[in-house]
């Protein structure tokens, strides 16, 4: 049951590029839209909204099944996937620290970065660390928390180009790709990753040479969005923006890379990453923690109120987060798309499911001119999502009631 639930996925859209949807998900929100939400179900073409609704249902032994409902879920239709892909990088990095397999060098060891080619940025010291050095666990903690890009930079540069995308694609990803840091670099400087040391106590533990990707891309599908763009020079291009060399990672495949990490045994053991149950566990922990919540980092909730990377339920209006639900999820925005995928519990009812979402807001028809539509159309269209969905499982039967004990974990104090 758990390896076919994982090829539906997998097969939910096939390969002539068509959407796949379920007309009973379509009618339940409809059924209990707002106008707002009726516009954007009305115009699919406009907004390019994706959505994949997960049923879990435990058996007598609190083992999960999942069912997948799907609005429109196409992955040949591009979007942009921002800060999603720091998911699969996390996941890269840490498994990657265990075929290393050194005395001393794990996730919690300081990590030096150098600078071996063009664009590369030296990196020695965090500041938001407990001892004042970067590291794996420092850099997930600020990618999961507030989405942080120099964490997920260094997460990328310590993978190498052609390793994290080689994991990708032998797990089963196939068609996601994973091309560039989030900071001004060209392919080629995309494709060099920087020199890296591990260090304790003075004394170095571990060198990683500079790398290199070799292997070529496949970018004969083109990406173009919009009307016209503004590009680094901040001049507008009367044209739309190419995004063919862009960053790729279908709603499918996000779903499922969250699913492999929260509920390992319901995918096939290759698209699983080789990861510790310390591994998870710490995965959870900062997945579900909120900003204020946090000391190293130590966050400015003016800035990074609780809400700050929970889309569904809660980031329109950044409102307060009940102390008994918690949202595990990976989200991202750019270039007026927003992405979310998410696995929402409430230990006080007793109700799980996962939600992922993707949409792109930009009425203007104009990329990288600051001007989207996140507050108008796209965080309510999340919290509206989220919260029919939540609504729906508060009264949806089960024949047997989860224990989610798993998933409870210690924060500092929600005074």
């Amino acid at each position: 049951m758990r390896l076919l639930t994982c090829i539906i996925c997998l097969l939910a859209v096939d390969v002539s590029g068509q959407s796949k949807s379920n007309g009973w998900l379509e009618q339940l929100l409809r059924k209990g839209a707002s106008p707002l939400l009726l516009h954007v179900l009305d115009n699919p073409d406009t907004f390019r909204y994706q959505l994949i609704y997960t049923q879990i249902n435990r058996d007598k032994n609190n083992q999960p099944q999942f069912k997948h409902y799907y609005l429109h879920l196409d992955k040949g239709l591009y979007f942009n996937p921002a800060s999603t892909v720091k998911l699969p990088v996390a996941l890269a990095a840490l498994e990657k620290l265990h075929e290393i397999n050194i005395p001393g060098v794990d996730k919690y060891t300081g990590m030096l970065t150098d600078s071996s080619y063009s664009g590369q940025l030296k990196v020695y010291a965090d500041s938001l660390s407990v001892n004042g050095l970067p590291s794996i666990a420092q850099y997930i903690k600020e990618i999961f928390l507030v989405s942080d890009n120099d964490a997920y930079n260094r997460l990328y540069e310590f993978v190498g180009q052609q390793s994290l995308n080689e994991r990708l694609w032998s797990k089963g990803y196939s068609n996601s790709r994973i091309t560039r840091r989030f900071m001004p670099m060209t392919e080629d400087e995309n494709r060099h990753t920087n020199a890296i040391r591990f260090v304790a106590n003075g004394k170095t533990l571990y060198e990683q040479p500079p790398a290199f990707n070799q292997k070529p891309f496949d970018f004969s599908r083109h990406y173009f969005i919009g009307n016209a763009y503004y590009n680094r020079q901040d001049s507008l291009v009367q044209q739309p923006m190419d995004f063919t060399t862009h960053n790729v990672l279908p709603l499918c495949d996000l779903q499922q890379l969250l699913q492999s990490v929260l509920f390992p045994q319901s995918v096939p053991a290759r698209q699983r990453f080789a990861l510790t149950a310390e591994d998870r566990r710490f995965l959870y922990q900062y997945m579900s923690e909120l900003p204020y919540e946090s000391r190293y980092p130590h966050y400015d909730t003016a800035t990074y109120f609780e809400s700050y990377t929970k889309f569904f339920m809660f980031k329109s209006g950044r409102q307060q987060i009940p102390s008994y639900i918690r949202i595990f999820n990976k989200p991202g925005w750019s270039y007026g798309f927003l992405t979310d995928a998410a696995y929402i519990v409430d230990f006080k009812n007793n109700i799980e499911c996962m939600i992922s979402a993707c949409i792109y807001t930009n009425s203007d028809g104009i990329l990288n001119d600051d001007k989207y539509d996140y507050e108008s159309i796209g965080y309510p269209f999340f919290a509206e999502v989220g919260k029919l969905m939540y609504n729906y499982e508060l009264t949806r039967k089960r024949k047997y009631k989860p224990d989610l004990s798993e998933f409870r974990l210690n924060y500092t104090d929600r005074q």
